[in-house]
């Protein structure tokens, strides 16, 4: 009854205002108009083609396949203005399995030559490496590193990245693909764009493994970002830690999920990255060390949040991952490390993060979380030795 009631007003209302309804619709286009906005939107997209083209044009670019798309015509404001939204995709040929996704914005102005982009840039998101300059490419091996014309020289990364995939595959096999790509700014501003982060919180950061923008949501991990001041700063040897250490999250993607403990993800990335170095577990863990030395003592494994860029404690937090796992490779074997960190990943979500973890240790390792938690402990205590 409401319902009969609600329509018959609004027909009447429908009906009172039937001229002004008819006069509401909008008059088609004239012809010449549409046909003025087709070609101005064809010259757009035939100024970005060309503008994609040029990514590739140095001798020394990257091998990639760049193209906008989904380009839409903002209002022209001024005869002589425009704006546009695009996405820009870009496989480095060889290494992205799916173009990398970049959106962008754009303002462009008429010359007497045509349209010509006055500014580019994302709306949000990380940005791509070419905002930063003209990209570089110097190819290893095993690897692929892209910098910038006026940044840090990509060589010695090349070479520290091609010792790295050898030892990463010699323990995690060759079911990855068996190469790196890294990207390498000049700045550590720039670095934290690439992350879309804040720079302050990632200024103690060599490098962070990350999947790219547009990438499927089951890829975790594709590409690494090199931090160029902290990475500086680092002894032939530590550099060489920190590109293996994020190699192993390269060829582990497939076996990580999100709930696997980041004690583990980031303990057999340090492992892989320490294994055959002849360091001490005191040279390996010196602030856990000094902590242990002073009465501070962990009861529990690292919580993910201990690994958060920026918290107290978070060079602690991957000392105590790396023990942990050298516990488990030195009582077990390397093997028994590998199959347990998929064994994890294959176990699924569960019920809640310890009890899966209490399971599949018994299932692999033979012992149950407490247990494996009471030997770490020891081993910790050990360090003040």
């Amino acid at each position: 009854m409401t319902r009969r009631r609600a329509l018959s007003r609004r027909g009447a209302l429908l009906l009172a205002a039937g001229g002004l309804a008819q006069l509401s619709l909008p008059r088609a286009a004239p012809a010449a108009s549409v046909a003025a906005v087709a070609d101005q939107r064809a010259e757009v997209a035939a100024l970005l083609a060309e503008r994609a083209r040029t990514l590739t044009a140095p001798p020394s670019a990257p091998p990639v396949e760049a193209a906008y798309r989904n380009l839409v015509l903002g209002p022209a404001g001024r005869p002589d203005r425009l704006t546009a939204t695009a996405e820009l995709t870009v496989r480095v040929t060889g290494y992205d399995a799916y173009p990398v996704v970049h959106p962008r914005r754009l303002e462009l102005w008429r010359t007497g030559g045509g349209w010509r982009v006055e500014r580019e840039d994302g709306p949000d998101g990380p940005a791509p490496l070419w905002d930063f300059g003209t990209v570089r490419a110097v190819a290893g091996a095993h690897c692929l590193v892209l910098g910038l014309a006026d940044g840090p020289d990509p060589a010695q990364l090349t070479t520290v990245a091609d010792r790295a995939v050898p030892a990463v595959t010699a323990l995690w096999g060759t079911a990855w693909p068996g190469r790196l790509l890294l990207e390498l700014p000049a700045t550590e501003e720039q670095f934290g764009r690439l992350l879309d982060a804040d720079p302050a919180g990632w200024t103690g950061m060599v490098a962070v493994t990350t999947a790219a923008p547009g990438a499927p949501r089951h890829t975790p991990a594709d590409r690494v970002l090199v931090n160029p001041g902290a990475y500086r700063g680092l002894s032939d040897f530590g550099r060489q830690v920190v590109i293996t250490h994020e190699a192993v999250h390269v060829a582990t993607r497939a076996d990580t999920r999100a709930w696997t403990p980041l004690w583990l993800s980031e303990g057999v990335a340090d492992w892989t990255g320490y294994r055959d170095s002849g360091r001490s577990p005191r040279q390996i863990a010196p602030e856990l060390a000094r902590d242990v030395a002073a009465g501070r003592v962990p009861s529990a494994l690292p919580a993910d949040r201990d690994f958060t860029a920026g918290a107290d404690g978070i060079a602690q937090a991957y000392e105590q991952a790396w023990l942990a796992c050298d516990l488990i490779a030195r009582r077990f074997g390397p093997d028994r490390l590998v199959g347990y960190y998929r064994a994890v990943g294959a176990a699924g979500a569960g019920a809640g993060r310890e009890e899966q973890s209490d399971r599949v240790l018994r299932d692999e390792l033979g012992l149950g979380l407490a247990e494996f938690t009471a030997l770490w402990v020891t081993e910790v205590r050990r360090l003040a030795a």
